[in-house]
């Protein structure tokens, strides 16, 4: 089965300037549309309302963690399930393990590099197993 291109992007992250950088970088270098959330309380009705093609989240967030939000995103019945993509400076490799059993396609470390993070997020979702 041929993946689709991607197009619509969820940015989920408490950090402002992070998620204007992710933004710009994305929107700028890839030409996808993205929508930003602040925070994994409000990802569900981001999902429902932008149904996005994938959903990039940070892990280490304030009242609901990323890898958390993903157990509520999966769990939600009739919410649209992209993959999703964490973006963490949580990469040893047993954390990297965690997270896709947990459920994740693949993680971006953080600091990531604005100007190849398109080209990286155009890389994983041409690579994921449909």
């Amino acid at each position: 089965m041929q993946i689709p291109p991607l197009e619509r992007i969820l940015l989920v992250d408490d950090e402002a300037d992070i998620r204007q950088i992710a933004r710009l970088a994305l929107e700028a270098l890839g030409g996808f549309q993205v929508r930003e959330c602040a925070s994994g309380l409000a990802a569900p009705d981001a999902v429902l309302e932008f149904e996005p093609q994938l959903i990039l989240m940070d892990v280490m967030m304030p009242g609901q963690d990323g890898a958390e939000t993903l157990k509520v995103l999966r769990a939600t019945a009739g919410l649209p399930q992209p993959p999703i993509v964490f973006m963490t400076a949580k990469v040893q490799p047993q954390e990297v393990s965690t997270f896709r059993h947990l459920g994740a396609l693949d993680v971006i470390a953080k600091p990531f590099d604005p100007m190849t993070l398109a080209h990286t997020v155009r890389r994983i979702w041409e690579s994921q197993d449909r």
